[in-house]
């Protein structure tokens, strides 16, 4: 991706690095036709352009969806659903990598006559978004669930934060809401300020009520702000492979910088027996093992033992790498989410993509619990079910502590590549969760809560799919991503009361998201 490519909503992304740079600037062709399409030949209909936002037809970079994802029968199925339900619109698809492209298309329309765009966020960081809102024409803007939701939630809340009337947004996996918004075009025909507001009371229109709420029991005795403070002080990150110049978390964390050499070379000192030995146990233990090899398992053990190794050697108890770009980079043998999956059920933290904020936020909140693990994830909004998914590579399945009960779990490839061991972890229903990020830089803690209601099977994305229903105002939850980026840390408990008691310890203050 080209700098020129960034746009103004760059800053804002956050800790996946637009994963891997937006590494699909590479040659999608702007406005080619795509299958599917069935013009109008009535004048005087809306023309209304479908944008979709992605890397490739076929995508060639790990990412979500994943590697070798075919986007062609999934956007020929929206053309027709969308012709097929709104046949007095003429629908014109076109798709594109990047801003430039996207420019490209905007010129065309010019001439064409559009009367406006959906933008179908295909892939997380095609900054494809912004360019299509800046024409002031009504915008569509829509995630295509498990594939572009990182880059829509942040780039939705830009513009929800920017106060854009042109831009209504559609967030479900029900086809049936993207067909609902979209017949707002019509109602704000004439005046594209009214769009996003028509689209807004149509999505709530069609959200569900709220649940019942009333969860299993699950008391928590919290560790006082005192004592968390006292144990923070006493923690140590270590941060592998970090790509920034600064650290943002709780400020009474130390954090140590090492390189991906000193994990590598203690990894190739793990004892393979002992690697194996431990590979052997998660092939017992796991409910399913699926297209990962043994050899890999001891890979991925060898990681493991590695990196207990260095954590004891620099004296931390906590560590967070920087792993997409160690493992895709060919820096690391193997994915370290087994190892984090040990280290979690054992106590200690172990935390995705060196996010350092999120691997302080697991400390405190182990601390706060008495030892239950955080889990990291990229989260996914689906107001058809009125459910926030958390979704990542890698979860405990100790989540009440290491001594509480144990939920089953499965090894997978690692989602976004189809390669090396993550793990699916089948998380239990019916809980209430507390979700945060504490930072240091602003003095805030973010927090929302949500009752567990399952675990999504879909295939695409991140292996851990834990559903929840968001306690409160789930159209409040699309505003906060562009200023805390993507991740955030869930627990299990009720802890709302707890963690405001640490926030005023710290002197921070408390920001409800939902």
């Amino acid at each position: 991706m080209k700098e020129s490519d960034r746009g103004p909503c760059a800053g804002g992304i956050g800790r996946r690095d637009f994963v891997l740079g937006c590494a699909a600037g590479a040659g999608v062709a702007g406005a080619m036709a795509l299958p599917g399409l069935v013009r109008a030949e009535k004048q005087g209909r809306m023309r209304i352009r479908i944008v979709y936002a992605l890397h490739a037809v076929r995508q060639d970079v790990p990412d979500w969806p994943n590697l070798g994802f075919d986007f062609g029968p999934v956007m020929e199925q929206i053309n027709h659903a969308l012709t097929n339900a709104l046949p007095e619109i003429e629908f014109l698809p076109a798709y594109a990598s990047g801003a430039a492209q996207a420019e490209a298309i905007v010129l065309g329309d010019l001439l064409a006559g559009v009367d406006g765009y959906i933008v179908y966020q295909m892939n997380g960081w095609n900054l494809v978004a912004p360019t299509i809102a800046a024409t002031r024409k009504p915008v569509l803007f829509v995630d295509y669930t498990y594939g572009g939701s990182g880059g829509f939630l942040v780039f939705n809340s830009i513009f929800l934060r920017s106060g854009v009337g042109n831009v209504g947004f559609v967030s479900s996996l029900d086809q049936a809401d993207l067909i609902a918004a979209a017949k707002c075009f019509e109602t704000a025909r004439g005046d594209a300020s009214r769009f996003g507001a028509a689209v807004a009371r149509v999505r709530r229109e069609r959200t569900p009520a709220a649940g019942d709420l009333t969860c299993r029991p699950d008391p928590v005795a919290a560790v006082s702000p005192a004592e968390v403070m006292r144990r923070l002080r006493q923690s140590k990150i270590l941060a592998v492979g970090y790509p920034g110049v600064s650290f943002a978390g709780i400020g009474l964390v130390p954090v140590e910088k090492i390189g991906f050499a000193e994990l590598a070379a203690y990894g190739k000192k793990a004892d393979r027996d002992q690697a194996r030995e431990i590979a052997a146990r998660w092939r017992q233990s796991a409910r399913v093992v699926e297209g990962v090899s043994d050899e890999v398992l001891a890979d991925s053990a060898a990681m493991y033992l590695g990196m207990k190794a260095v954590m004891e050697r620099r004296g931390a108890n906590a560590i967070t790498i920087n792993c997409l770009q160690g493992f895709y980079g060919g820096k690391m043998s193997a994915y370290p989410c087994l190892g984090f999956f040990e280290l979690c059920n054992a106590g200690q933290v172990g935390a995705c993509e060196c996010d350092v904020r999120s691997a302080a936020t697991m400390l405190a909140m182990n601390a706060l619990t008495g030892g239950r693990p955080g889990y990291i994830s990229d989260p996914v909004i689906d107001t058809s079910r009125r459910q926030i998914v958390y979704a990542h590579c890698v979860s405990s399945n100790l989540p009440f502590g290491p001594a509480g009960p144990a939920n089953p779990f499965e090894i997978l490839t690692h989602s976004e590549d189809r390669k090396g061991a993550s793990v699916r972890s089948l998380l239990p229903e019916g809980y209430m969760t507390t979700t945060v990020e504490f930072g240091a830089e602003t003095k805030k803690v973010l927090i929302h809560q949500a009752k567990t209601m399952g675990n999504d099977p879909n295939d695409r994305a991140c292996r851990t799919k834990l559903a929840a229903e968001p306690v409160g105002d789930i159209e409040k939850l699309f505003t906060a991503w562009d200023r805390w980026g993507w991740h955030r840390v869930t627990v299990y408990g009720d802890l709302a009361e707890p963690v405001s008691a640490l926030a005023e310890a710290l002197g921070y203050k408390v920001v409800k998201e939902a």
